[in-house]
């Protein structure tokens, strides 16, 4: 079932994590397990910021956690080791949970290479790189995940968010949306839907180098969109072959530093709801999602099937 939400202010910031985390408890009905925002943040755009985890979330009063506590330090440990060899300069760190850190950092080299060495350190993924993307994604609503983040403060320009209800794989953080369209900075991907040629499109990208976190279908998403990429497609013309190239039933969002794009298959069996004015942008799984900030009298509409659409700020 799931739910997605998604919203762009074009020539302005606003709010965006306090919108975001209204949109996304309106459709907590539709995915209690986990929730996931991906925010582009006003950030200076000097240094890259990191969003990594070292384990997952064990939960509160499990008997485990002062032992994964320990266990935590010690990757972190290890993950600041690999930084200093690969070059990295970490200017700022936050400890934001025990297993979870926001880093900016300094790096001008290759980010490819630079991910596949801190993941190759045992439970370490990096959920997100980028100048101006925050991505944040955790068990529990809405509400629960932006007060453990403090991410009703936030502000930007635009952001897509998603409430999981887990089918395709287990209810834990790595199969949490959004996902980080690797090894671009600043592109992340939501889905709703089910992807019925997801084992066939990863063994063919496992081929071409590309990484797999998870065995999360929506992942294939990022991945899919992230290839195209790496061989000179623009984000609007890998969204467009996707439309092909992806079969199931599916509808998607997928946002980089400056734009916010939505996908939805040729059979148009997922819903979305969108509206549109001359400064915002709102889409969401259901109208619900959009009058959770936009209560007044609005005009919205669903999409067409097979439509592709982009919008910059």
């Amino acid at each position: 079932m799931c739910g997605i939400a998604g919203l762009i202010h074009r020539g302005k910031s606003s709010n965006v994590g306090s919108e975001l985390q209204l949109m996304l408890q309106a459709l907590k009905h539709r995915g209690p397990d986990s929730t996931g925002y991906a925010l582009y943040a006003e950030n200076d755009g000097k240094n890259f910021i990191m969003r990594f985890k070292v384990g997952e979330n064990v939960g509160e009063g499990s008997t485990s956690v002062n032992e994964d506590s320990s266990v935590y330090d010690k990757r972190k440990k290890l993950v600041d080791n690999m930084l200093g060899e690969l070059g990295a300069k970490v200017t700022k760190e936050d400890r934001l949970t025990p297993y979870s850190f926001r880093y900016e950092m300094e790096f001008n080299d290759d980010l490819m290479e630079f991910s596949k060495k801190i993941e190759s350190i045992e439970s370490v993924e990096i959920l997100s790189i980028g100048k101006s993307l925050e991505l944040i994604k955790d068990l529990g609503d809405a509400a629960a995940v932006s007060e453990r983040y403090g991410l009703g403060d936030v502000k930007g320009t635009h952001a897509i968010g998603h409430a999981r209800m887990a089918t395709e794989s287990g209810v834990d953080i790595k199969s949490a949306h959004p996902f980080w369209g690797y090894p671009f900075s600043d592109v992340s991907v939501v889905h709703n839907g089910q992807l019925t040629n997801y084992w066939n499109n990863r063994r063919v990208l496992e081929n071409k180098g590309m990484r797999f976190m998870s065995e999360c279908d929506s992942e294939l998403i990022a991945v899919y969109l992230a290839e195209k990429m790496r061989n000179g497609a623009t984000l609007e013309e890998g969204m467009k072959d996707s439309l092909t190239g992806l079969d199931g039933v599916f509808t998607y969002f997928v946002a980089t530093k400056d734009s916010l794009g939505m996908a939805k298959d040729t059979m148009a069996a997922k819903p979305l709801v969108l509206y549109e004015s001359d400064d915002l942008v709102a889409m969401g799984s259901e109208e619900i999602a959009i009058r959770s900030i936009l209560p007044q009298e609005i005009d919205t509409y669903d999409p067409f099937d097979g439509e592709v659409k982009v919008w910059q700020i």
